[in-house]
């Protein structure tokens, strides 16, 4: 126990310093639309290379700046690289960024958003703010107060990795959100389990009554890809398609000459030409 307090000691103070010494960096998901088969937006995920331990996953560090109130800070630039990085990309693909309810209980999340799409060139229509069922659970006047003080300025919202908290209709109905991400411990069975394609299908339908998109997160195989049309999903995220990116590929991911890496198969016997990857690679988006 004192070995795990004296790490967790460290790691809050190394996290001080990393922001200040720029070892913070974003990796992108590519989201795809399955009826164009291309690339609509990308998720910001935020990455720690640390100097002497390498590459410290955001599940160990992000509690902890939550806890600590770092968040804020740290979101702040996460918010503000994400939008001067987006505005090289074309300007159909959007930047989703995710935002915790300890930064909309700080009341500078407006101001923040506002000036990093300002300082970036950025229509606001292009940043999609990802936020989960929890942000409505404390201070739910102010916090949509904040979301929809962004909502007139353009931004969009997402409610994410839905279905895994309390998923009150009542959330979809009190803010116009555009898209519902159907958290990926649906999908991991989709292909097998009847249980997961009648809760993936009532949200599809539920979505498309209230005019919403619906993204499937963790989708890694082509059975789970072919379940999502019938179902009539409109866009996915996973490693069938690619892991989180370097802000430095973006432009390949996207140039013409690369169209081959979304063409996905109507039928799983067709090949896929994605990137593959070793089923040991970690499945939780982070």
């Amino acid at each position: 126990m004192n070995e795990r307090m004296q790490s967790r000691a460290t790691l809050e103070r190394e996290l001080q310093s990393a922001l200040t010494n720029q070892e913070f960096e974003l990796y992108y998901q590519p989201i795809v639309g399955l009826k164009e088969n291309k690339i609509t937006s990308f998720e910001a995920l935020l990455r720690w290379r640390h100097p002497t331990r390498g590459m410290i996953s955001p599940a160990e560090f992000i509690p902890i700046a939550e806890e600590t109130g770092f968040i804020v800070p740290l979101g702040e630039w996460v918010l503000r690289q994400a939008c001067t990085e987006a505005a090289s990309w074309p300007e159909e693909i959007s930047v989703a960024v995710n935002v915790s309810s300890v930064q909309l209980t700080s009341s500078n999340l407006a101001n923040t958003v506002i000036g990093a799409i300002a300082s970036a060139g950025l229509q606001g229509d292009r940043l999609i703010i990802e936020v989960t069922e929890s942000v409505f659970l404390e201070n739910t006047a102010a916090n949509l107060g904040s979301l929809k003080c962004l909502h007139e300025l353009g931004v969009r919202f997402a409610m994410d990795d839905f279905g895994t908290g309390y998923s009150s209709l009542g959330y979809l109905l009190s803010f116009p959100f555009s898209k519902i991400k159907i958290d990926r411990s649906f999908i991991s069975d989709l292909a097998d389990k009847m249980e997961s394609r009648a809760v993936v299908r009532a949200v599809v339908d539920l979505a498309r009554s209230l005019k919403m998109q619906v993204v499937a997160e963790g989708v890694e195989t082509n059975a789970q890809l072919e379940q999502l049309r019938r179902l009539g999903c409109g866009e996915m995220q996973g490693y069938l398609f690619s892991p989180a990116r370097p802000a430095a590929e973006i432009d390949r991911l996207l140039a013409p000459q690369h169209k081959q890496l979304v063409k996905l198969p109507v039928s799983p016997s067709q090949p896929l030409a994605v990137a593959r990857h070793s089923k040991a690679a970690a499945r939780r988006r982070v």
